[in-house]
């Protein structure tokens, strides 16, 4: 029986070129945006935690002094390393470490980022509260990721073909649970965007290798879906959809209790 870190590893080890290649990872108003928001503070040390193929690294490279780029897989994160080294970013290096147990230092961090990683995350309140540990008094969160449907009937359709299609999937949190985990972690929220991300339906499979099996599932539960949840995920005949994603600033709480 393996334990879930191993099972990401081995999920994203396996697909870790098709990441840095991906072009729903690669662009994005997120990444501009992530630039904007370190650019506009003074250059820091910047942790990007479940790096992936490495975006959010890189959109932050240009700003920060020092990037620490971290991941469950030693193959995602040797993709990472190489494409830094190509793109002359030698401010980026790379840690192998779970999102709950972070290999650094109290508050050594000037911002924390994380970029559609934390829906694979066991134990969120405990990552929350090693990001809050790690960043500075003055640091600053940037939280991006796919947002979870807050109607149970969507949400759990949305469930459903994220873990068909990738088992290492524990869950896409609601905007609203997102507000509730931040602020037991000891965080003041600020600006938070959602949009909608259109997701093509054959390198969404194609990325995660997924199982033939598993694919017609997806097939046939988009088939059986509600015309609530068809219109929600916005599902095509090929099996195309729509997802919301959503991105969030918090800062850590001054509150003493």
């Amino acid at each position: 029986m393996q334990a879930h870190e191993t099972l990401v590893s081995q999920q994203f080890g396996a697909t870790a070129r098709a990441y840095l290649e991906s072009a729903v990872h690669a662009r994005g108003q997120d990444l501009e945006r992530l630039t904007a928001l370190l650019g506009a503070r003074p250059r820091g040390r910047v942790l990007d935690i479940g790096c992936g193929g490495g975006h959010a690294s890189f959109a932050a490279a240009p700003v920060a002094e020092e990037v620490w780029a971290t991941d469950l897989s030693a193959d995602m994160l040797a993709v990472v390393a190489e494409a830094a080294r190509e793109r002359g970013y030698a401010n980026l290096q790379t840690q192998q470490a779970a999102a709950d147990l972070l290999p650094f230092a109290d508050a050594g961090f000037d911002a924390v980022v994380t970029r559609m990683s934390a829906h694979h995350w066991r134990d969120v309140p405990a990552a929350l509260g090693e990001i809050r540990r790690v960043l500075k008094p003055d640091g600053v969160f940037l939280l991006i990721d796919i947002a979870g449907a807050e109607e149970p009937l969507c949400d759990t359709w949305l469930q459903g073909i994220e873990l068909l299609r990738d088992p290492s999937h524990v869950r896409n949190h609601t905007p609203s649970a997102w507000r509730a985990m931040l602020d037991a972690a000891g965080f003041e929220r600020g600006d938070a965007w959602l949009w909608r991300l259109p997701i093509a339906f054959e390198p969404w499979i194609g990325r995660m290798r997924t199982p033939l099996v598993a694919v017609e599932a997806i097939r046939h539960l988009w088939s059986l879906a509600p015309a609530e949840v068809k219109q929600r995920h916005a599902v095509a005949a090929d099996g195309s959809f729509e997802l919301d994603a959503l991105m969030m600033v918090a800062t850590p709480s001054r509150r003493v209790d």
